[in-house]
């Protein structure tokens, strides 16, 4: 083991506990030290604190941290980058061209555009980060205004990808490619292909990579998000997003009246068991706009896992998928991915017979 992947396994060790417990001082502190050990400034970005940031979404995704453990270290994580910048980058001389970064407008995951913006600047571009959240229209005003060489535009959450190909297309049509990443595009980058992105970079360290290759070429003739996804003309992606609100009605409903024990649910299990059935609407629907049932599947097989890390058994997910294919039967691509879906995760013996929710 040489000596800088020592100190950086030592380093990485420190601010996970620092986040752990909240220490926003020890974070930045442990920063600063991986520099004078000798670690390379993208390496402390990116292979430290991104590293970190990684640990942060495992141990919350298997029960050990709790929503506002993984918020606080989340904001520890973003303002340790920012300390870094702050005293590291600030006079770096932008000889590269001009970039702007950001996040789809929805998406609140800022860190992973924060870490792209930090490398991007250390290479030598001059960078606009424009945060999480960003409004397609204000967006396309920051491009007229001040005519970026390249978009870099990231997604985490694959709800977003309908909106994310609305911005896409509406970017290209002022001329500007657009370089995208982000978990929500796929773990390959297929759904950043089939939106019709510039490219795509895994990570941030890929997307400088790319940019430092060349210029993106500039993007052909404005087309219609549609030439795209031809598959969206049978309307069923429009149908379930328009009546998103009544189909998490009426499965509650149907839910309540299958399952008595629900009737006697606290506020609170009947708030949370709501919000897993936007969940499942929102990711098929979006299964129906990219056209890739196995989007929908990976994600409730996800929610099982989740579901048991917190001791609540895959089953629970099984009547709401059954009552959405019910009220969507006239569908042939929502029922056929729902029914796979299901199956998926008999095959993989997630189901036990089941007759109350604690569950669903």
């Amino acid at each position: 083991m040489t000596r800088t992947t020592a100190a950086s396994q030592h380093r990485e060790e420190q601010l996970w506990e620092a986040v752990r417990v909240g220490d926003e001082e020890a974070a930045t502190r442990t920063v600063f030290d991986a520099l004078d050990d000798g670690i390379p400034l993208e390496s402390v970005l990116l292979d430290l604190i991104g590293a970190v940031q990684r640990r942060v979404g495992e141990e919350w995704a298997a029960n050990r941290l709790t929503v506002a453990q993984e918020h606080a270290a989340t904001a520890i994580n973003e303002r340790a980058v920012a300390a870094l910048s702050h005293r590291c980058t600030q006079h770096t001389q932008a000889v590269r061209g001009r970039a702007t970064v950001a996040c789809v407008d929805g998406e609140w995951h800022g860190l992973p555009a924060r870490l792209v913006a930090e490398v991007l600047k250390l290479r030598g571009w001059r960078v606009d980060y424009l945060g999480a959240q960003v409004p397609t229209n204000h967006l396309i005003s920051h491009i007229h205004q001040t005519g970026p060489d390249v978009v870099a535009l990231s997604s985490s959450i694959p709800v977003r990808l309908p909106t994310a190909h609305a911005t896409i297309t509406a970017v290209q049509a002022t001329g500007t490619p657009v370089l995208v990443g982000g978990a929500a595009f796929g773990r390959h980058g297929q759904y950043a292909r089939r939106l019709g992105a510039d490219a795509w970079a895994p990570d941030a360290r890929a997307a400088a990579d790319r940019l430092e290759k060349g210029p993106l070429p500039r993007p052909a003739a404005a087309h219609q998000p549609i030439d795209d996804l031809p598959h969206l003309a049978d309307q069923e992606y429009t149908m379930v997003a328009r009546t998103r609100t009544r189909l998490v009605r009426e499965v509650m409903a149907a839910l309540e009246e299958r399952f008595p024990a629900m009737r006697n649910y606290t506020d609170v299990q009947r708030e949370r068991t709501a919000e897993d059935i936007v969940h499942i609407v929102d990711f098929l629907a979006t299964a129906l706009y990219t056209d890739d049932a196995d989007l929908f599947t990976d994600f409730i097989c996800w929610t099982g896992g989740i579901l048991a890390s917190r001791g609540v058994p895959a089953r629970s997910l099984i009547p709401a998928l059954g009552i959405l294919g019910e009220q969507l039967k006239d569908f042939p691509r929502a029922t056929s991915t729902l029914h796979q879906t299901a199956d998926r995760l008999t095959r993989a013996g997630s189901v036990i017979a089941s007759d109350s929710r604690n569950t669903v």
